[in-house]
């Protein structure tokens, strides 16, 4: 097998996640005998400076050829004030639009040995392990007409039939192999097309007679999941929603430099970590690489059904937790301070143990 994978780094600390996330990647593939074939291209703010654009024809060309395309960051002060299209932001639209990626993946998965990160107590947040998958391509971020005079801004929230019902299978079947339950989040009470995304979810659902569908409003889901987020399992919802819903989740973990993404089409898929660029501690070593590693994990599992280098890797990141390693975003007193790397190779060495205890250096994809 060989694995041919687009790293577009980005911006601010992008690059530093991105060469740990590589670095784990190169040794995972090696331990399981396979091959990486890897190519580095400008993306977001790095490419405004250098091509004018956020995202080049040539550097979507080298995304199409490739099996996955792994990306750290985007975004920065410098490039706050430009036009809308502009930004680096906007390459991310279009890169998700041009690869057809439709479906975010959004894992909110508290580590057992992370608990007291997190903002609400222990006994509201342990064992919580639901997913927000997240409708990426339509919504209000891509409808048309949009946009703002002197006096007043405009914005279109649309969806098609296709469009649902494409990410009500993939929830559907993703719950199947969970704890089978989805919850719909929409706010069908107050919007037309919330109630459309509603009856199309109902409909698709008589094919999955197994699963439970529960709906809800996405403001009262908002207050679920700080309240109770054990009760979820696999959360679907539309483009705004679920970016909103995606972060809420991700901070009850604890940090959102602990959560990865997956981003999924038919033909192409997108693996990145959720945290921001963080320009101003860039280039310090002091990034958490543990979700651009865990995109990794996720890429392994969802694009080259490595499922078990995918298993040890999320159970080394485990491991190392439980040493007491933190990286600045995350650290307490208590605790031991690692930069990116020294996490990085601890995470290394900690794959490395449970492979030999597991397998004893004989392992199947």
């Amino acid at each position: 097998m060989n694995l041919k994978i687009t790293l577009l780094p980005g911006d601010g600390i992008g690059p530093e996640v991105t060469k740990a996330a590589v670095k784990v990647l190169n040794y995972v593939a090696q331990k399981f005998d396979v091959a990486t074939e890897l190519i580095s291209k400008d993306f977001g703010g790095v490419s405004i400076d250098n091509f004018g654009i956020p995202l080049t024809e040539e550097t979507l060309q080298v995304c199409y050829k490739s099996n996955a395309v792994l990306l750290g960051a985007v975004g920065g002060h410098q490039w706050e004030n430009l036009e809308h299209q502009k930004k680096p932001e906007a390459g991310l639209l279009k890169l998700r639009k041009n690869l057809g990626l439709f479906a975010n993946i959004r894992p909110a998965k508290v580590y057992s040995s992370f608990l007291d990160a997190s903002s609400l107590k222990n006994d509201v947040i342990e064992d919580t392990d639901f997913i927000v998958l997240r409708e990426l391509t339509g919504g209000i971020y891509f409808g048309e007409p949009r946009g703002y005079n002197k006096s007043k801004g405009w914005n279109t929230m649309v969806y098609s039939e296709n469009e649902v019902e494409r990410i009500a299978h993939l929830a559907f079947k993703m719950a199947k192999d969970r704890n089978k339950k989805v919850t719909s989040v929409d706010k069908a009470n107050v919007l037309e097309v919330s109630q459309f995304w509603r009856n199309v979810v109902q409909n698709i659902h008589q094919d999955y007679p197994d699963i439970q569908l529960e709906n809800m409003y996405v403001d009262n889901a908002a207050m679920q999941i700080v309240r109770n987020p054990k009760q979820f399992d696999v959360i679907l919802t539309s483009n705004i929603f679920g970016d909103i819903l995606s972060d809420i989740a991700g901070m009850i973990t604890g940090s959102l430099g602990m959560l990865p993404s997956a981003s999924l089409g038919e033909k192409h898929a997108l693996y990145e970590p959720v945290h921001g660029s963080a320009p101003d501690i860039a280039g310090q070593n002091a990034a958490n690489p543990i979700a651009a590693i865990a995109s990794v994990a996720m890429m392994l599992h969802h694009t080259f059904q490595m499922t078990k280098a995918a298993e040890i890797l999320d159970e080394a990141i485990e491991r190392t937790l439980k040493t007491g390693l933190r990286t600045t975003d995350i650290f307490k007193e208590q605790y031991k301070l690692a930069s990116t790397t020294e996490m990085t190779d601890a995470i290394i060495e900690n794959f490395e143990e449970i492979y030999n205890e597991q397998a004893l250096g004989v392992f199947t994809l």
